[in-house]
C-alpha cells in the first residue's frame, strides 16, 4: 500500500542560532510539536540525522533521507550561525490522519503563529506525493516536488491538501480534505 510523503520548507525571519525570545519560542514549539506528531494515528516517521546530532542540516547525516536540499529560492545562510529555515520530511499512512495532525492541537497553535516566525513568500511551504511501500522519500525529492508544485500547481506528481490526490491520480473522498474545504488556506 503507498504510503504518503510530506515535504515542509519555510524560510525564518531570523538565524536558529539568533538567541532572542522568539527564535528561543520557536525552537521549543518546534520540539514539542515533533513529539505530539509523531504519536498521532497514520504517522510512519521522519527525517532525522543518522546519528542523532544536531547542527547546519547540510553537514548531517541523513542515511535513508539522502543529503540534505533546500529548494532554489532559499537565499540565506547554511552555517550553524546563520542557518534560517525550518523543513521537515515525513511519511503518512494517508491524508485525512495527516490533515487531523497538522491542523488540530499544538501544530495548529504553532501554525496560528507561523508569520512570527517565518517570512512571507509566493512560494508553496509544503507538498505532497505518494511513494510506494518500503520507499524512503529523500530530501531531494521533497524539494524537486516543492518546485514542481510552485512551477506547475498541484498535480498527481505534488500537490497540497487543498488540490489532493489519491494514488491512483484521482480527486480523494476524503470529508474536509480536497477543493471544497474551508480549513485550509
Amino acid at each position: 500500500m503507498p504510503h504518503l510523503a510530506l515535504y515542509t520548507f519555510s524560510v525564518l525571519k531570523s538565524p536558529l542560532a539568533d538567541p532572542t525570545p522568539l527564535t528561543c519560542e520557536f525552537y521549543d514549539i518546534g520540539e514539542a510539536v515533533y513529539r505530539k506528531i509523531s504519536q498521532h494515528p497514520g504517522y510512519l516517521a521522519h527525517a532525522e540525522a543518522a546519528d542523532g546530532s544536531r547542527g547546519a542540516h547540510f553537514d548531517l547525516d541523513w542515511g535513508a533521507w539522502g543529503e540534505f536540499a533546500v529548494p532554489t529560492w532559499y537565499g540565506k545562510g547554511r552555517t550553524v550561525e546563520t542557518i534560517a529555515l525550518a523543513a521537515t520530511l515525513s511519511l503518512w499512512t494517508d491524508l485525512r490522519p495527516a490533515f487531523d495532525a497538522i491542523y488540530t492541537g499544538l501544530h495548529r497553535d504553532a501554525l496560528n503563529r507561523r508569520y512570527d516566525w517565518f517570512e512571507r513568500t509566493a512560494h508553496p511551504n509544503y507538498v505532497f506525493w505518494w511513494v510506494s511501500d518500503g520507499v524512503i522519500p529523500t530530501w531531494q525529492e521533497g524539494v524537486s516536488r516543492l518546485e514542481h508544485l510552485h512551477d506547475h500547481g498541484s498535480t498527481p506528481h505534488a500537490f497540497t491538501f487543498q488540490h489532493s490526490f489519491a494514488p491512483d491520480g484521482t480527486p480523494p473522498r476524503i470529508k474536509g480534505i480536497g477543493p471544497t474545504s474551508d480549513q485550509v488556506r
